[in-house]
């Protein structure tokens, strides 16, 4: 018998199968779109190779000073 994992506070069953009908029925280029959507219009969520994110945080820390 597997081993249940705990669910986040306020999930069920229910929720999750929901979660992944929604995801799975997504194409790459809708999942991209959505995660552009979610809280502020004037940020995004991407994948960044490992061996870039020094850079990234750098080049975000420095926008963030100027402002």
């Amino acid at each position: 018998m597997k081993k249940r994992s705990k669910l986040p506070q306020g999930w069920d069953e229910e929720r999750v199968k929901r979660v992944i009908e929604h995801y799975e029925g997504s194409s790459q280029r809708a999942g991209r779109r959505g995660h552009s959507r979610r809280g502020k219009k004037d940020q995004t969520l991407m994948e960044v190779p490992r061996a870039l994110v020094p850079a990234v945080r750098d080049l975000i820390a420095k926008r963030r000073k100027a402002s």
